[in-house]
């Protein structure tokens, strides 16, 4: 049976509590840590060595889908009928939006240690205690808009900038690709300052503290950024039926990417999926 993903400002006091109550129950189990880790092993740059297929990479859309549905899979065999909702960052772009409630996610961090106080995953609740990450610090650290050098949510123009290209990805298929809508969704940019960050990558650095780096994932809003990102990418595919996911086709040897990202019909791993495979979504679940 096809599901829905809700907007996370129209879920029920119920719904927020099992979804909660599962994300924190996968915890317990040591299986959340697991996914962070997995987030951490896949997070390449373009300059490190080896393949990428989870950032800065044409499969930055199918991994992160495949990588959202096994992380909802798990709920559901906790609480079953509970699904990933997600954030529309263009909309609820303050720290008074529904999800940074006690009875949700919880707020920013203070301003000493940015250590998240409030909600179910503060560490002082004694059910979050981060084990994977950049340093040693145990607690879930956020710090709403970078005030030492301030930065805003992507905005609805920014956001439709990145809509409107009708071509998936372009050469050289990293963080330095010109156009494609891959590319200006994920937010990679030469601009200067915080105009370098678009979008995606905006709304990371905006949340700030544990969401920054390879462990983002440690901080539970980041499930709900990449299903409103995944929305995104569903949308761009019906407003571009012919824009097919590329490149489609193996790349020369001498190509300076062959081999380093998935093109169509590459297995990504952990799971050996190809992109083709993530492309059509309707028979799992839908979006509210």
């Amino acid at each position: 049976m096809v599901y829905t993903r809700k907007n996370q400002r129209d879920l029920t006091s119920a719904e927020k509590k099992r979804f909660v109550g599962a994300v924190l129950e996968l915890k317990r189990s040591g299986r959340y840590d697991d996914y962070v880790r997995t987030h951490v092993k896949y997070y390449v740059s373009d300059g490190d060595g080896g393949p990428r297929f989870a950032h800065m990479t044409p499969s930055f859309l199918p991994w992160h889908r495949r990588y959202l549905l096994e992380f909802e899979r798990d709920l559901r065999e906790i609480a079953p009928g509970v699904t990933v909702p997600y954030w529309d960052w263009t909309k609820d772009n303050t720290p008074a939006a529904a999800l940074w409630q006690e009875d949700f996610l919880g707020g920013d961090g203070r301003r000493s240690d940015q250590q998240v106080t409030t909600g179910a995953f503060a560490y002082g609740r004694g059910e979050w205690e981060l084990t994977e990450g950049v340093d040693d610090r145990p607690y879930l650290r956020r710090a709403f808009g970078r005030p030492q050098d301030p930065i805003g949510l992507p905005t609805k123009a920014e956001l439709e900038r990145a809509t409107r290209d009708a071509t998936y990805d372009v050469p050289p298929w990293n963080s330095t690709s010109r156009g494609g809508f891959r590319n200006k969704l994920e937010g990679w940019s030469t601009g200067q300052g915080s105009a370098r960050w678009r979008n995606h990558n905006r709304v990371h650095r905006w949340v700030g503290g544990t969401m920054l780096g390879g462990s983002s994932p440690g901080d539970p809003v980041f499930w709900l950024h990449h299903a409103f990102v995944d929305l995104i990418w569903s949308r761009w595919q019906r407003a571009h039926p012919k824009a097919g996911y590329l490149p489609a086709r193996a790349l020369s040897p001498g190509d300076s990417q062959s081999g380093r990202i998935a093109t169509l019909n590459d297995p990504m791993p952990p799971w050996d999926v190809a992109p083709a495979a993530l492309l059509d979504h309707s028979a799992l679940y839908r979006y509210a």
